[in-house]
């Protein structure tokens, strides 16, 4: 047999051999945790438990939402008054400057419904904080006077260090006179007309 001849007839190549078709593969059936053959796969065997990727999407929109939610509850609850306009009246009998770092302005107010009128229940003093020098000074004025005042004040949820010791923060002051304040028949006689 000479060498062309055997090119001719090769075995592996050539159109006498019949083409043969890839068939597809069959799927493997979803198997369920409940049935046993789940368990015996060859994927690693946490990876049911590893959520679907739309799953977290969802995770991290809920866990920034509860996050968003904290923020803004822990700003209301820090800056934001709950009492923005009220006011008290009476004799101030006491203010100091305290604070190691924020340096703040500690008074107490004895409210003038408490010392007038003896058959209301006792409240308890009004105590109050402030950042501002001039109202401090103006409280001061009246401590020595001994003249009533009229504060407008601030309550807040907490307090902080930078606004006081007290939750009340006094925004205002105005000395004001006895006759406006208290009833006519409980005015001191020299303030009488």
């Amino acid at each position: 047999m000479r060498y062309d001849e055997e090119e001719e007839n090769d075995y592996f190549d050539g159109p006498d051999l019949p083409e043969v078709e890839e068939k597809p593969k069959p799927k493997k059936p979803a198997l369920s945790p409940d049935d046993p053959l789940y368990w015996e796969q060859d994927e690693d065997e946490f990876e049911h438990l590893k959520p679907k990727r739309s799953r977290r999407i969802w995770i991290w929109l809920a866990a920034l939402g509860v996050g968003l939610g904290v923020l803004i509850a822990l700003y209301i609850r820090t800056f934001v008054p709950y009492v923005d306009t009220a006011t008290q009246y009476g004799y101030v009998e006491g203010i100091e400057k305290r604070g190691t770092v924020f340096k703040t302005y500690e008074g107490v107010i004895l409210p003038y419904k408490s010392l007038m009128d003896t058959l209301r229940p006792y409240e308890g003093d009004f105590e109050f904080s402030t950042t501002d020098t001039d109202l401090a000074v103006k409280l001061r004025r009246s401590q020595y006077a001994n003249r009533p005042v009229r504060v407008d004040y601030q309550v807040y949820r907490t307090a902080m260090p930078w606004r006081g010791d007290c939750k009340i923060v006094v925004k205002a002051v105005e000395p004001v006179e006895p006759r406006d304040i208290l009833p006519p028949d409980r005015l001191p006689e020299v303030h009488k007309n």
